[in-house]
């Protein structure tokens, strides 16, 4: 029982008890008129819950039409002070009566008694509490709401930040500080010097990787022109020209290394794949051609691979190179687009494959699974590096149509161009 819920019930209690103790004040010479002087309409229906009796000092009891033939029970003694109680009351219906003896006109004392039933008390209770439970709900959706608002509010400059800094990573230049409130001003400033600090380690590191492939690049070809003049003058130095083979094979994938190392594959690089691909499909045309054999790609416009174009196309070189060399008639390309938003690229051919057992041998340094034809067996493996860096996959299987190898390549796909 809450205090405000049991104030009320009692208030509305007491102010019934006077209402009768006045009409019986004014009736107690003619009892006929005392229903209609106690008219309350709660009081006209059949064991509503609202009930009044009156005993008159001889024992005579008038009661409400509410009560039907009940009574209620006689009180105890003769008290003229308004007394409280509880009790079972008809329909075994738990009541709470005030009662009192007062002086009627004669002299003599009649006791006045009224009561109501617990049970209106207790819906009143569980009203009071669905209003208060309302109240607070609403108040704490209202509060809910309010913080989400204010949340969404102070995010909106970090959200606008985010898309910045992603569409910046393709640009030079960084982002404008004013566009941003000010609580926010020195977060912008330190972004746009830790991109450029890492678009410089990126570019001094490619750099010096090109720098060092150039200069050994030289002495390289020295040396092969000398081995190449011992062959004309009839040296058998096959073995050192074997080895200058894998040196620079080693070196080239190397270098590979030292560039996918030095790529940032959160980096905004991008390479328009139509634009590469068509470049390599008129070179690849042209050169199966002169091996009497066909190229076909396939491929759409608009997509945007997330790859350094000198990288890309060293990638797709080198697979297309070795589908070209193994295969017996036939290479083909195709790429697409996911359903989750990634290029695929499948490179096929209709030569001897790659048992299931060596495809994992296929990526390894150095490994050549079959010295028959020319090369250094590192085609693949330096592909693998530089895809790996980008956050791509290259997967080797059967080529279903064609019989041979197929090189699967999973690429992620560049952001679109933002306006400046």
């Amino acid at each position: 029982m809450t205090s405000q819920a049991q104030a009320r019930f009692l208030d509305v209690l007491e102010t019934r008890h006077s209402q009768a103790v006045v009409a019986v004040s004014n009736n107690s010479d003619t009892t006929v008129g005392l229903e209609r002087a106690i008219g309350d309409l709660v009081y006209q229906v059949p064991l509503s819950g609202q009930y009044w009796q009156v005993q008159t000092d001889d024992g005579t009891v008038y009661a409400s039409p509410s009560l039907g033939e009940a009574r209620l029970p006689a009180p105890n003694g003769r008290s003229e002070i308004a007394l409280r109680r509880e009790f079972v009351g008809p329909g075994n219906e738990s009541l709470f009566a005030i009662g009192q003896w007062i002086p009627v006109r004669d002299g003599s004392l009649w006791h006045v008694q009224v009561a109501s039933s617990l049970q209106s008390f207790d819906e009143e209770q569980m009203d009071l509490r669905r209003t208060l439970l309302t109240a607070f709900a609403f108040v704490a959706f209202m509060g809910v709401l309010g913080a989400l608002t204010q949340v969404a509010v102070v995010l909106q400059p970090l959200n606008k930040l985010r898309q910045d800094v992603s569409g910046k990573w393709e640009q030079d230049g960084g982002m404008k500080v004013a566009d941003y409130p000010v609580e926010v001003a020195p977060l912008v400033n330190d972004i746009n010097t830790l991109m450029e600090r890492n678009r410089d380690i990126m570019r001094r590191s490619r750099r010096q990787a090109a720098d060092l492939a150039h200069a050994i690049k030289t002495p390289s070809a020295i040396m092969r022109n000398e081995l190449d003049t011992l062959i004309l003058n009839g040296h058998d130095v096959q073995e050192a020209v074997d080895a200058l083979d894998r040196l620079d094979a080693q070196l080239k994938r190397s270098f590979a290394r030292m560039r996918a190392d030095g790529t940032d594959s959160t980096m905004g690089v991008a390479t328009p794949l139509d634009i590469a691909l068509g470049r390599m499909q008129r070179a690849f045309t042209a050169l199966a051609e002169n091996k009497g054999k066909t190229f076909t790609a396939t491929f759409e416009g608009g997509m945007r691979v997330r790859m350094d174009q000198s990288d890309f196309e060293e990638v797709m070189g080198n697979l297309l190179d070795n589908a070209l060399n193994w295969a017996a008639s036939e290479v083909r390309l195709n790429a697409e687009l996911s359903k989750d938003g990634q290029i695929m690229i499948a490179i096929t051919d209709d030569g001897p494959g790659i048992p299931k057992e060596e495809i994992a041998k296929a990526t390894q340094s150095g490994q050549r699974l079959d010295t028959s034809k020319p090369g250094t067996g590192l085609g693949l493996a330096i592909a693998h590096d530089l895809v790996h860096a980008y956050g791509g996959k290259i997967l080797l299987s059967k080529a279903e149509a064609l019989g041979g190898l197929a090189v699967h390549l999973r690429l992620p796909v560049a952001a679109a161009k933002r306006a400046v």
